[in-house]
């Protein structure tokens, strides 16, 4: 399932559900928490959003690959909020570094022993 906004309707759909809800700030975020469950895995760069999910017992990957784990929520959620505080004070980071064929095969390879583990494999 693919949840967006309308303001990020896909030109060329995915195989899959898509669900578009409004363009709300939070409005994805919002229907994601309400419609993701144990046993469920998120794929999201949100770590706002990861933090209630992992709590939840929802398995939950960075598009990197990266296993978010709830014992490391709260160095992460302040690393979050040191960075914002930065950028309101006007200092910005250079950003991620660019997607890697690399990147693509440890998403996948996580994301395989993901769905193992929830299969009981």
């Amino acid at each position: 399932m693919f949840v967006a906004s309308y303001a990020h309707v896909m030109s060329n759909p995915m195989d899959g559900k898509l669900v578009y809800v409004d363009a709300d700030k939070e409005a994805a975020d919002l229907y994601i928490m309400n419609h993701a469950f144990k046993k469920d895995i998120v794929i999201t760069q949100d770590t706002g959003l990861t933090s209630i999910l992992v709590n939840r017992g929802v398995t939950v990957l960075s598009p990197r690959g990266k296993k978010f784990r709830e014992e490391d929520m709260e160095q992460i959620l302040h690393f979050r909020f040191l960075s914002a505080k930065e950028r309101r004070s006007g200092t910005y980071s250079k950003g991620p570094k660019p997607f890697t064929d690399d990147d693509r095969q440890h998403f996948i390879k996580v994301f395989k022993e993901s769905l193992s583990n929830l299969a009981g494999f």
